[in-house]
């Protein structure tokens, strides 16, 4: 893995629409573990050196955001950043030094202090869009345990890591420069101007039109290779109401222009539904007065099309309609295999009682880049709560792999969205006196990759208990094939299961358990049986009479294989070897995190395709090995994934 891989393509922009093999996103955070909405405690478990985890993995990948919220009145925190197993830290930070010390200086990382909280004084949230890479393991921690919510004593843990985990190492694309964090940090100080540069650029410009009620007008057509780098419009008399009567559509290498790529309204397209201030994120955004800009990179092989639909009452003239767009980078598109930008359907104002709301829901593979989510109250004078969780579910997981704490902190602000407006290059929120509020969250870096299909959801308050309402939109880079076909289900503890998948469980012990899935889904009851191995000693040497087997048989045209496992997760830190046809992998199956409330949890292993290669079955042996010194490992079942090549 190069060790610039991740800031380079940050950096170069023109590579976000590439899509990627053996890359997934995940979470670690301060989710309320009962499913409420006490989200304030955030460790994994203390260490030999006194210090709380915070967020821990082994294998290659990257942390793209961190974000923790903390009273200025209460003992601060130091974080420790330690990679790849060195004794001694890459980084050290405290909480207050977020903006100022390299590389966690303005605007890839700072600090937002949130008003006066029920008396209990200014919130301080830190924020680090900064890439940091590993190669074989990573360990966050802080000097302090991150819990509480009492207003008498140091309270405070709310927070999270997303980051990127790699099975096959993170590619560094062809005529892609080296870049450090100077580069990427100049990137995102110019919100607001184009980010791709081109030697030889072109621009399509509209002359002024009336648009009347019921009209369209294209803005933009090509019949070769491009790549449209910038959408730039101005309308006159703007008017609150235009965001969402005013539509732009694109279609990508379609032979007909009836199904568009991307469909939407220009508050979601231009990242504000709400429209009460401006907005000014690095790849889109809008002033108040009627300027739009979209600078998201948006390649094509053989046609395009981009029209301006008018769905309101009232015409609307524009001044300005112009797009940027280039053959320069086709070259590199022709090579590397990319994905059309896309919106999902819009998800119309709408409340749904006890539930999440389904922003989005996406068939194929690809990759989500960009959301932008409204809330509203009741009525017009209530306020729209910003406690709920955005959960997506990648692939059909029944785990979410993204969540947060808020949906504040999704955006990587305070409480309450309650100053609005605020904004950073990778997102913010717009509101209207503490009342409605919708929210951007630009995913430059740490983008969620899916080959199969994404659900992609927020909760109304705390644990779907507030009446709210919810419209919005997902962008995304995708194509429509899916990418992921199952091969085998077994279901542990079910000999008939077990007999035709040829599973073998040895030396554990069966176990019976009734339970609930953390997300949406955590008042369902769900029972399983399977098996558990747990011991504060060693199993003894002959460790290959522990564990379980079972064989697969491969099919044709296979990329990877994804072993997705139930498992009871009220004890933390399991871990199990995974051997191959006889050769122990690399990296340990590894969870650190623990859950004894929703105690069941579907999580996932990646075996590379270089164990795969030139074969038509393979025999996994899953052994469970000591972690701090015991061994804790469980099964409930398994689900065979294969990766299928492009």
């Amino acid at each position: 893995m190069n060790n610039h891989a991740e800031t380079s393509n940050m950096a170069a922009l023109i590579t976000l629409p590439l899509l990627t093999d053996g890359v997934k996103a995940h979470y670690e955070g301060s989710i309320d573990k009962k499913g409420g909405n006490a989200d304030w405690d955030w460790y994994l478990y203390q260490d030999e050196r006194g210090e709380w985890v915070l967020f821990e993995y082994e294998g290659s990948g990257c942390v793209y955001n961190l974000v923790q919220h903390r009273y200025p009145s209460c003992t601060e925190p130091t974080f420790r950043i330690y990679v790849d197993g060195a004794k001694e830290p890459l980084y050290t930070i405290r909480h207050s030094e977020f903006g100022e010390v390299y590389p966690f200086i303005e605007p890839l990382a700072s600090r937002y202090i949130g008003p006066v909280d029920h008396g209990r004084g200014p919130i301080r949230v830190i924020r680090s869009f900064v890439p940091i890479p590993f190669r074989r393991k990573i360990k966050i921690t802080s000097d302090i345990r991150l819990e509480g919510c009492d207003r008498s004593k140091d309270e405070g843990g709310w927070g999270h890591v997303v980051y990127h985990t790699y099975s096959e190492g993170q590619p560094m694309y062809p005529g892609v420069e080296e870049a450090d964090y100077n580069t990427l940090t100049d990137l995102w100080k110019s919100c607001g101007n184009p980010v791709i540069r081109s030697g030889e650029g072109r621009i399509s410009v509209s002359e002024p039109f009336l648009l009347a009620p019921g009209e369209e007008k294209v803005i933009f057509q090509d019949n070769d290779a491009g790549l449209v780098s910038a959408i730039r419009i101005r309308t006159r008399e703007f008017e609150r109401e235009d965001l969402k009567n005013l539509c732009l559509c694109a279609y990508w290498d379609r032979e007909a222009w009836e199904k568009p790529d991307l469909n939407g309204n220009f508050g979601c397209i231009f990242h504000n539904e709400l429209g009460y201030h401006g907005v000014r994120y690095l790849l889109a955004g809008m002033s108040a007065e009627g300027w739009y800009y979209n600078y998201y990179p948006m390649p094509y092989m053989k046609s395009a099309r981009i029209q301006i639909r008018n769905e309101g009452t009232r015409p609307v003239q524009f001044d300005y309609a112009a797009v940027d767009y280039t053959r320069e980078f086709s070259s590199l598109y022709q090579a590397c295999p990319f994905g059309y930008f896309r919106s999902s359907k819009y998800y119309t104002r709408k409340h749904t009682q006890g539930s999440d709301s389904v922003i989005a829901e996406i068939s194929g593979n690809g990759h989500i880049v960009a959301s932008v989510i409204t809330g509203f109250g009741r009525t017009p004078d209530s306020r729209a709560d910003c406690e709920g969780d955005v959960r997506v579910y990648i692939d059909g997981c029944r785990t979410p792999q993204i969540e947060s704490d808020g949906s504040e902190s999704y955006s990587c602000y305070g409480w309450g969205f309650e100053t609005p407006p605020e904004g950073n290059p990778a997102g913010g929120y717009d509101g209207h006196e503490h009342k409605d509020w919708s929210m951007a969250r630009l995913l430059m870096g740490e983008k969620y990759p899916f080959l199969s299909g994404v659900r992609f959801q927020i909760e109304s308050g705390g644990c779907n208990d507030v009446y709210m309402e919810h419209s919005g939109m997902v962008f995304y880079y995708g194509r429509d094939e899916v990418r992921l076909r199952l091969l085998q289900s077994i279901q542990t503890g079910n000999e008939e299961s077990e007999r035709e998948n040829s599973y073998q469980e040895q030396g554990g012990v069966r176990l019976s358990l009734c339970s609930f899935f953390e997300g949406d889904d955590d008042d369902d009851a769900v029972s399983k049986e399977g098996y558990c191995w747990m011991e504060d000693g060693s199993f003894g040497t002959d460790s290959e009479a522990f564990g379980s087997r079972f064989t697969v048989k491969l099919p044709e045209g296979i990329r990877s294989l994804i072993l997705r496992r139930v498992s009871d997760q009220k004890q933390g830190r399991q871990r199990a070897a995974v051997w191959i046809d006889g050769i122990r992998l690399p990296n340990d199956w590894y969870v650190p995190d623990r859950n004894e409330y929703k105690r069941w949890l579907e999580d996932e292993y990646t075996i590379p395709g270089l164990y795969l290669a030139g074969k038509k079955e393979i025999r996994i042996r899953i052994e469970p090995v000591r972690a701090s010194g015991r061994v804790c490992w469980n099964e409930f079942g398994y689900r065979l994934l294969a990766v299928t090549e492009r």
